[in-house]
């Protein structure tokens, strides 16, 4: 099928692809100079922020006009400081403390960065209402699973963040906070009727628009009340319909990653992307796992061609292309905002401790070092693998002499393998639960978790801890769930590095 220039520099225009490396290879250079419009970065792009700034300036010395994008919410979602672990919190710990004010000043913070960094667009925030405790892709990335609350914070991270020239992207319309299923893997169904998307997971939406949000990002959710047959990426009825014409929306709409299995499961990553541009949607998102040239091209010939082949039509590209470059031309025209003194990050996580003591009177500060059992979860595809978390190192900074165990759910199935003995099979955990309560026999027990309520070996294992030292103290940085665990239960409603550095601080004694 012949495709001729234009219209694969039209194409290309719609497209954000990634990369991998620290510096951008020689076939994104070539296709920048040649058309693309622009990137998306991921934690594998950022080593330092010199090493970022220099690689946002070689892209802008092939293409002056190029639209930036990166995924940075702060909290468990940082590409930042992924290595490091975030220095802000998460929403949900700012939902908790519910200071607009405040939310600003976080978002104010990150813009400032990523100003600095030579970002465009800034693919946050999180707008979902996080209805469903067991969701497994939201949960802290979202605001609260109250409406207004999520709206409110919605617009004051929204106002911080565009103040300081880096445009925001309320996600994942029309949203996802209401699913039990993770969409990098499947279709999450959304059931809700229109009347009570309305009033729900519209109202946060709704608000970003009112604020001037400059992007939406679309959610790969089959909501029923509007497409039962096409996720919203793909559907011109949730688009088009719903987010245009209903709600008014002019700005940039980009998908989420296109490779996700909820769309390209079904019509591969070439078919879903054309859709989604003949849907509504005019950037689309690819690379978080096919970082290279042949998947671009490939991407990139199959919009071209449905065009050619009429199930796309040049007028909707062009208005897509359009788009893309009014955003740029909106980045390039704004002002730069001044930097937020102090360490807001830090401030805001120690406002989102929550504390219930139970035992006696002193139990608090921990009267030597402890000994911390982490228990770890399998986190998904949209957490960077290895990212910090914890209170174990600051703890013993503050502490000396801390000892620290992280465990995974496989150290427990690899027991499990060994639980014949001279006297039969022991109980799941017991030889762990054993081992722990040995090097913690002489000092105080902390066990730290991360959504207990969603991962019964967790709760097992703690509640096994907890049996045989009820003096000792939880920690949960994940959804708050039971606080009735422990002589002290600490909640810091967010796993960042700033998180369980407030809860060290309280056990130190120092908070």
């Amino acid at each position: 099928m012949k495709r001729s220039p234009d219209l694969l520099r039209l194409a290309d225009t719609v497209l954000l692809p990634g990369f991998a490396g620290t510096t951008a290879p020689d076939w994104v250079r070539r296709r920048l100079a040649g058309g693309l419009a622009g990137v998306v970065l991921f934690s594998r792009n950022v080593d330092t922020p010199a090493q970022l700034a220099a690689l946002t300036s070689s892209l802008r010395a092939e293409n002056p006009d190029v639209v930036i994008g990166i995924d940075e919410e702060a909290g468990e979602v940082t590409r930042l400081e992924a290595r490091t672990g975030s220095s802000r919190p998460g929403n949900y710990a700012l939902g908790v403390v519910d200071d607009v004010e405040l939310t600003e000043q976080v978002a104010r913070d990150i813009g400032h960065d990523l100003r600095q960094a030579g970002i465009t667009i800034d693919f946050a925030p999180a707008a979902d209402v996080n209805s469903n405790p067991d969701n497994p892709v939201i949960g802290l990335r979202a605001f609260g699973a109250a409406p207004g609350l999520v709206a409110r914070h919605t617009a004051a991270w929204i106002r911080g963040l565009q103040s300081t020239g880096v445009a925001a992207c309320a996600k994942h319309f029309p949203g996802h906070g209401d699913t039990s299923v993770d969409s990098h893997h499947g279709i999450p169904r959304v059931t809700a009727s229109r009347e009570e998307l309305a009033e729900i997971e519209l109202l946060p939406f709704r608000v970003a628009i009112r604020e001037g949000v400059r992007s939406i990002m679309t959610g790969h959710l089959l909501v029923t009340a509007y497409d039962e047959e096409r996720p919203a990426t793909l559907s011109p009825r949730v688009l088009t319909g719903l987010l245009r014409r209903e709600l008014g929306f002019e700005g940039l709409i980009v998908t989420d990653g296109i490779e996700m299995a909820a769309v390209s499961g079904r019509y591969g990553l070439g078919g879903a992307s054309a859709m989604a541009v003949a849907a509504g949607a005019d950037a689309v998102c690819v690379g978080g796992e096919n970082a290279d040239e042949a998947t671009h091209a490939r991407i990139r010939d199959a919009i071209a061609d449905a065009v050619t082949e009429g199930s796309l039509t040049e007028e909707r590209l062009a208005d897509a292309a359009a788009r893309v470059r009014a955003l740029a031309a909106w980045r390039a025209g704004a002002e730069p905002g001044d930097a937020v003194p102090g360490e807001v990050g830090l401030a805001a996580a120690r406002r989102a401790l929550r504390v219930t003591l139970r035992g006696p009177a002193g139990t608090l500060p921990l009267a030597a070092a402890p000994h911390v059992v982490e228990l770890a979860p399998e986190t998904n595809l949209a957490i960077d693998k290895g990212m910090p978390w914890g209170t174990g190192e600051p703890l013993g900074k503050l502490l000396p002499g801390t000892t620290v165990t992280r465990l995974r759910e496989e150290d427990l199935r690899a027991e499990d393998v060994r639980a014949e003995d001279g006297r039969g099979a022991r109980e799941p955990g017991d030889g762990v639960a054993a081992a722990i309560l040995r090097q913690a026999a002489e000092r105080p027990l902390v066990v730290v978790v991360r959504d207990a309520h969603r991962h019964p070996w967790q709760t097992d294992l703690l509640e096994r801890l907890l049996a045989a030292r009820p003096d000792g103290v939880v920690v949960e940085m994940g959804l708050p769930g039971r606080t009735d665990l422990g002589a002290v239960h600490i909640a810091t409603h967010g796993a960042a590095r700033v998180c369980g550095q407030a809860a060290a601080e309280v056990l130190a004694g120092l908070g």
